[in-house]
């Protein structure tokens, strides 16, 4: 009877302790799903979770000539022998562009600047202008030299292009510096071009949640959020913006990147309300979204702390895109910060919750 009782209450305690356990299973799976479906897209610290592309990667401005002098009379003497294949490569018109214009005049040293650049463009889309002979005498840096062991295609091999002419011109030619550093515990924009930071992370539904201010722009632009966004193929050129909605931010100007539109939208667009916001202070902005819907709204509130506006909201259903978000660096010589970054999945309601 002693060991009847006893092998119940084994039995029991067995029972009790494997549901105990599956509890805490069940808890900890939910609160995992929690913090899953509520998470935490910028901790402060590194850019993490975000993936960079910088236009000025597989490009060269007019800007990114520092010595039109220089870099003009090495190709047209033909100093080297990266200098020879660029005068064979390069159209008459542009070499002509070079040779003629007048140093002591800003608009020809302009022009032709912007000349040269669409001239290497052409040449660095092309196929890769390695060649052993061609560079001997030219330092590769280390992260050519890694680029050009994985003979890359597509994408980086336009990138791998830009780098071997920098690093055959490094006095004439600017290096890529990168569109997004952390400063204190901000995303912040160098003012590096064109570009944009987007997360790993693809969306559907969702609330995301930041701060932000503009800091200087020359020439000037308002911060820009882009959403509905196009992710990259691998190895192929993202489309510009990444095709994606644009809200910009505080104000709520705004843009439409879709292939076969490219302009400001029309009804698609709602501008809710108009408010003075000042741009080069911190506002706290609430986006919702839903890719299903093509459904967008944007609330703001400046000071931080205050009761949120909405100011602009979206609505078209062939616009949803289940895709990343980014920050957009509209053009070069714009600064913005971004700070305190959370995302919710698939909100329980579609309220702004920080206008109510």
């Amino acid at each position: 009877m002693w060991e009847s009782a006893n092998l119940e209450r084994r039995t029991f305690l067995g029972s009790a302790l494997m549901a105990a356990a599956g509890c805490l299973f069940t808890d900890s799976g939910k609160a995992a799903a929690e913090r899953d479906r509520k998470r935490v897209l910028f901790n402060g610290r590194t850019l993490d979770g975000w993936i960079l592309v910088e236009n000025s990667a597989t490009s060269f401005s007019g800007n990114d000539i520092s010595d039109l002098a220089a870099l003009a009379k090495s190709i047209l003497t033909k100093s080297n022998g990266v200098s020879t294949f660029l005068n064979g490569s390069l159209d008459d018109t542009v070499k002509a562009e070079i040779s003629a214009y007048v140093p002591s005049n800003a608009a020809e040293v302009k022009a032709a600047s912007s000349a040269l650049a669409k001239g290497l463009n052409k040449i660095i889309a092309g196929p890769c202008v390695y060649d052993k002979t061609r560079f001997q005498g030219v330092t590769l840096r280390s992260e050519t030299r890694k680029l050009l062991h994985k003979k890359p295609q597509g994408r980086e091999q336009v990138e791998l292009n830009r780098l071997l002419l920098t690093d055959a011109f490094p006095a004439d030619l600017a290096a890529v510096v990168a569109g997004w550093t952390v400063k204190d515990g901000a995303m912040a924009s160098t003012g590096s071009g064109r570009g944009v930071i987007y997360t790993a992370r693809d969306y559907s539904r969702y609330r995301l949640m930041f701060t932000m201010r503009h800091v200087s722009g020359h020439p000037d632009h308002e911060a820009c959020v882009l959403i509905f966004c196009t992710r990259p193929s691998p190895g192929l050129m993202p489309l510009d913006a990444l095709a994606g909605i644009q809200f910009q931010v505080p104000k709520g100007g705004h843009w439409d990147y879709r292939t076969g539109h490219n302009n400001a939208g029309g009804e698609e667009f709602t501008t809710i309300t108009k408010v003075a916001f000042d741009p080069h202070e911190w506002s706290r902005v609430e986006i919702l979204a839903d890719a299903s819907t093509g459904t967008a709204r944007m609330a703001v509130a400046q000071p931080l702390g205050s009761k949120a506006v909405e100011v602009l909201a979206f609505h078209d259903p062939s616009a949803g895109r289940v895709g990343p978000i980014a920050w957009q660096m509209h053009n070069a010589g714009l600064f913005d910060e971004f700070k305190d970054v959370t995302i919710e999945t698939n909100p329980g309601t579609f309220d702004l919750i920080t206008a109510k």
